[in-house]
């Protein structure tokens, strides 16, 4: 009986002591971890005031490949959203929203030093109010470097048991925030270190519009009087072409990125044209949009590949893009079709290469999905230079497009009311030496 006695009141005396460990314990949990990347803070910023790339750096992904995430709320900024199930007990259920981004994003340029972004999150750890902060610091004699501290937060309040979980902050919190802070500096390190706080991006849902095109490169060293030749040349065959088939140009002119290489660029000039049915030796053809060749169809045999070699350039026929051959350089389509990131250079032509890397910079921090190589950047000459004598009074204005496969209907900016720069002499949206050259004639003659 006496040793019954003394073990009711070994475990009073434990709980006892249980009680007054958890009273004593903190309320609140706090850990943290820091890195620093070398990115532009905007650029890290975007990244994480929205979830779209959140799935590519997570560590979840790691516990569970076959993780489902699903997207909700807003798409960037306060209220957008993300929720994750799996059947993994270490990933569970939960959700992540942006609570809050400070400043707002486009007070986020070159003269920010500080920015924070906060997420709530809702999952099975145990506690309250609990959310993630990350506070961006602008970094490096330069700026060019932004420290990322990434913490976690939580209220136990007197829950003894939320507050004996304290003892564990280490454990599932830290990995999550450890592991997946790594993972974001790989995220980061995919996109081009460009500063793109004065481009003012649109979202365009694009018409499937005809053209004719006329594939064509250059030399770089060339530099725009290579540019203004090449593109003359395609467009006074693309004129003859029209006229000969009785269709119209119908716009300016505009100019697939093919390869922007460092010793050649090769691209493509296309002009819009008044009709999408055209008549070739009698024939009717319905312009289609280009679409990949296929890698894995199979060899054909010699006396078939000595037919089809024959037959390539006929008018009437088609090429491996799906393109109606005109004539031997002169090719049919229907291009556009469907949403496109739309950005405005003012300038001159030597600007359009680093709108191209704005606008991709952009896409990659916003998660919008492209495929440059099947749906390639192209830039439409929205008004021409004017000069007076041998004074430019107005730049001419590009307006390049990177077509998107998955993005939300606008951006940010568009959402915000923003408005690109006006066509105004000494309007830039890039360092001052990218629009200092001439503007290639070619380029005026197409808008006239």
């Amino acid at each position: 009986m006496m040793r019954v006695l003394e073990f009711i009141v070994a475990l009073v005396i434990v709980a006892i002591a249980g009680v007054v460990v958890g009273v004593i314990m903190p309320s609140t949990g706090h850990v943290e971890r820091s890195l620093v990347v070398g990115k532009d803070m905007r650029q890290v910023y975007d990244v994480l005031a929205n979830f779209r790339r959140f799935p590519d750096f997570t560590v979840q992904r790691k516990y569970d490949r076959n993780v489902k995430f699903t997207h909700s709320g807003k798409g960037y900024g306060p209220g957008a959203e993300i929720s994750w199930d799996s059947s993994d007990d270490k990933v569970g259920k939960g959700k992540l929203t942006v609570a809050t981004a400070t400043p707002d994003f486009d007070k986020v340029d070159s003269t920010a030093k500080k920015a924070q972004i906060v997420w709530n999150l809702d999952n099975d750890w145990r506690g309250q109010d609990k959310h993630f902060t990350l506070d961006l610091e602008r970094q490096g004699s330069r700026g060019q470097l932004t420290k990322i501290t990434w913490s976690y937060d939580v209220a136990y309040g007197f829950n003894l048991i939320d507050r004996y979980s304290n003892l564990y902050i280490h454990g599932d919190p830290d990995s999550f925030i450890q592991f997946s802070l790594t993972d974001l500096q790989n995220v980061l390190a995919s996109v081009q270190n460009i500063d793109y706080s004065k481009l003012i991006p649109y979202i365009e849902q694009t018409q499937p519009t005809p053209v004719l095109l006329v594939s064509t490169s250059i030399e770089r060293k060339g530099g725009l009087e290579a540019l203004d030749e090449a593109t003359a040349k395609a467009e006074q065959e693309i004129q003859a072409a029209a006229k000969k088939l009785g269709v119209t140009v119908t716009g300016p002119r505009i100019i697939y990125t093919t390869n922007y290489g460092d010793q050649n660029y090769t691209f493509d000039v296309a002009l819009p044209i008044s009709a999408s049915s055209l008549t070739i030796n009698g024939q009717s053809h319905d312009l289609v949009a280009a679409k990949a060749p296929d890698l894995n169809a199979p060899a054909a045999s010699s006396s078939t590949a000595d037919a089809a070699n024959a037959d390539t350039n006929a008018p009437g026929s088609t090429d491996r893009f799906g393109r109606l051959i005109v004539d031997a350089n002169v090719r049919g389509l229907l291009a556009f079709g469907g949403p496109a990131l739309k950005g405005v250079w003012n300038g001159t032509a030597a600007g359009v290469p680093q709108t191209r890397d704005m606008l991709k910079a952009y896409a990659q921090t916003h998660g919008y999905k492209f495929d440059e190589v099947v749906n390639r950047f192209y830039d439409i000459l929205a008004k021409a230079e004017e000069k007076k004598g041998d004074e430019v009074t107005s730049y001419a204005q590009y307006a390049v497009y990177l077509p998107l496969s998955d993005a939300p209907e606008k951006t940010p900016e568009q959402e915000a009311g923003l408005q690109p720069p006006s066509l105004d002499a000494g309007t830039d949206q890039a360092p001052a030496s990218s629009g200092t050259a001439a503007a290639p004639a070619a380029a005026s003659s197409a808008a006239q």
